[in-house]
């Protein structure tokens, strides 16, 4: 019966289950996209602290801070994680106006700090890569970056849900129309993209099962080696780029100056000390403001 349920539960899912998904998630983008961008932002913030604290996957969160700040009391950790659901209810409710969120001019919601380096990597004449996590609203940078000239590509996963994953694409398609797709067939194609002067965007402090493992908070972490390896591979910077809520619907996108690979013969060595760079940048931001990053999934090994 197991073999004959497994089959009939995925049909019912894909036939049933996905329409209804799109359906509510449909309505609710038309209701943020209906409202003021900082009534939005308000009213999604207030729902995830209200339902977001209750949800199954907080356990993930509070084992995951535990770890990282053992200093910290309960009551602590408490705050950070309501704070985190309100940036993250932010976020969802920000994406019918990722337009407007992302314009660095005077006057903007956004503040960007470091033009220079991205005016380096947009006319240095060679490719390069943007490295970032899930800090603030991540969404809005490659926006910013698109309209100050440089067209920042995104490697992506594609939703389960068709439905949901075409909504996406119109809506991120404001931020790049060139995308990668995660597998192999992407990683060919990123490469020749990156070989002829192309950029690419990557958030890299999500757990990758077959990565490699490097400190994270003093914990070892399997981290995704694709930036480190395709910056030695082809000899190009890596920029790290941070966002930061800085309040209501209002951000700071800092564009760091550029790390270049380096070469000691050793391919392995190199990539793992990139990699313990890149995190301990990562680690640095969080700490800073631990309340604005996605402590959902399972970063660690349990």
């Amino acid at each position: 019966m197991g073999k004959l349920r497994s089959p009939l539960g995925k049909w019912l899912k894909r036939r049933i289950g996905y329409p209804l998904e799109a359906v509510v998630v449909h309505a609710a983008y038309r209701l943020f996209q209906a409202l003021p961008v900082d009534t939005a932002s308000s009213l999604g913030g207030w729902i995830g602290r209200a339902v977001g604290p209750r949800l199954r996957k907080t356990k993930v969160a509070r084992r995951n801070l535990a770890r990282a700040f053992p200093e910290k009391s309960a009551a602590e950790i408490e705050r950070i994680i309501r704070d985190m659901w309100d940036n993250l209810g932010r976020i969802i409710a920000e994406y019918p106006h990722l337009d407007a969120l992302s314009d660095t001019d005077p006057g903007g919601r956004t503040e960007l700090v470091g033009s220079q380096y991205l005016d380096s990597l947009r006319d240095d004449g060679i490719g390069g890569i943007m490295v970032g996590g899930h800090l603030g609203n991540w969404e809005v940078a490659q926006i910013a970056s698109r309209k100050l000239g440089l067209d920042v590509a995104m490697v992506y996963r594609a939703p389960n849900n068709p439905y949901v994953g075409r909504l996406l694409a119109k809506v991120r398609g404001t931020a790049s129309g060139t995308y990668f797709p995660k597998g192999a067939d992407g990683a060919r194609m990123l490469i020749r993209h990156l070989s002829k002067g192309g950029h690419v965007g990557m958030l890299i402090d999500q757990k990758m099962n077959d990565g490699i493992a490097v400190p994270f908070f003093g914990r070892s972490a399997m981290t995704a080696p694709a930036a480190a390896q395709l910056s030695r591979r082809l000899n190009i910077p890596i920029f790290p780029q941070r966002t930061e809520r800085l309040e209501g619907a209002r951000f700071r996108i800092t564009i760091l100056p550029p790390i270049e690979p380096s070469d000691t013969g050793n391919t392995e060595q190199d990539t793992v000390e990139l990699l313990k760079r890149l995190n301990v940048l990562l680690e640095g931001w969080i700490r800073e403001r631990p309340g604005q990053w996605l402590w959902l999934h399972r970063r660690w090994p349990d």
